[in-house]
C-alpha cells in the first residue's frame, strides 16, 4: 500500500497581542514619566559620597555657575505662584497677571528686581536666550537673594521647605560665602547641597551596606 504523505502546516503566531501590550507599555511610560527640567545654567557639581537622596518635592533650589550667578528655581507651580505674589508686593515690582504667570510656567530666574518685570514680559523663547546675569548677593546680607529666600519661607509657612544649593565646581568661595549670607540672614544654616554622587570606597561601612541592599540582605 502506498504511503499516506501529511501535508506539513508551518506554525503561526498572531503578534497583534503582543503589540498592545508594548504600545500599552509605551503609552505608560510616556505619560508617566517626569522629564527633567531645563536647567537654568549650565552646573558642573563636585562628587561626593553620601547615602541622602535629595528630595524630589517642595524644593528651593539656588543654582551657582563658575563665574558666581545665582539662580533661583522652585518644583511646585502653586509654591510659585504664592512666591511671586509675596515677591511683587514686598519689593514693588509692578508684575501684571500674565508677567506672574510668565514666571510660574519659568524654569527659573537669575536677574535683579528692577530686570525681573522686562524678562517676564518677553516671549518664552525670547527670554531663554537671554544672558541673565544672576540675582545680587554680593554682600555680607545676602543682598536680593535674601529676599528670595525669606519671600519662599513665607510662602511656605507652616509646611517644609527643602532648600537646595547647586554650586560648580569651579565656583570661587567669596561667591559661595555670598550665598550662604542670604541664608543666614534668613536664619537658615540647614540645607543640602547637590552633587554628583559616587559609589563608596570598598571597604568602608557605607560600601558594606550598599552591597547588602543590592544582594537584598538584611
Amino acid at each position: 500500500m502506498p504511503s499516506v504523505k501529511i501535508k506539513k502546516h508551518i506554525p503561526q503566531n498572531d503578534m497583534t497581542p503582543f503589540v498592545d501590550v508594548a504600545f500599552l507599555i509605551l503609552s505608560f511610560f510616556m505619560l508617566a514619566t517626569k522629564f527633567k527640567p531645563e536647567e537654568p545654567v549650565e552646573v558642573t557639581t563636585p562628587n561626593s559620597v553620601s547615602s541622602n537622596v535629595l528630595p524630589e518635592k517642595d524644593a528651593f533650589m539656588v543654582s551657582v555657575d563658575k563665574d558666581g550667578r545665582a539662580f533661583v528655581s522652585v518644583d511646585n507651580p502653586g509654591f510659585r505662584q504664592v512666591l511671586i505674589q509675596n515677591l511683587n508686593q514686598t519689593r514693588n515690582l509692578g508684575l501684571t497677571p500674565e508677567e506672574m504667570k510668565a514666571f510660574i510656567n519659568a524654569p527659573s530666574v537669575g536677574v535683579p528686581f528692577n530686570q525681573l518685570k522686562n524678562l517676564l514680559a518677553m516671549d518664552p523663547e525670547q527670554a531663554k536666550k537671554v544672558n541673565q546675569p544672576g540675582i545680587p548677593c554680593a554682600d555680607s546680607t545676602g543682598g536680593e537673594l535674601s529676599f528670595w529666600i525669606r519671600d519662599a519661607l513665607s510662602a511656605y509657612s507652616g509646611r517644609k521647605l527643602n532648600l537646595l544649593i547647586k554650586a560648580d565646581n569651579g565656583t570661587k568661595y567669596p561667591a559661595f560665602k555670598n550665598i550662604l549670607n542670604a541664608f543666614k540672614k534668613n536664619d537658615q544654616n540647614k540645607f543640602l547641597l547637590v552633587t554628583s554622587p559616587e559609589d563608596a570606597p570598598p571597604g568602608t561601612a557605607l560600601y558594606e551596606t550598599r552591597q547588602k541592599q543590592i544582594n537584598g540582605e538584611k
